[in-house]
């Protein structure tokens, strides 16, 4: 698997859970719970918290698991303000020319 593709796996599966609700599903609970989009917002602030705090504390381990989590936040918040992944793709492209 191409190291973009699981990004591009993980927004299929996002785009699917906002048409197909779970209760069961995180990721559906995040898309619809009544803060709205400061939910994202309030874990996308968390996990880059966790984040640093893993490089400052040099826990290599650690750095990946939040560099994850704040991957995946980050897909939720772009999908809650309706921006697709393809136009940040456009964009991270469109600075390499």
């Amino acid at each position: 698997m191409k190291k973009a593709e699981i990004l591009d796996e993980i927004w299929e599966v996002i785009e699917d859970r906002t048409i197909h609700p779970s209760e069961s599903s995180y990721t559906s609970r995040i898309l619809t719970h009544k803060k709205g989009v400061d939910k994202t917002l309030e874990k996308v602030g968390e996990e880059c918290t966790e984040f640093v705090i893993a490089i400052k504390n040099g826990d290599k381990k650690r750095i990946s698991e939040e560099a994850a989590d704040v991957l995946f936040h980050l897909l939720l918040a772009l999908k809650k303000s309706d921006v697709s992944l393809q136009s940040v793709w456009d964009e991270l492209h469109s600075r390499r020319h």
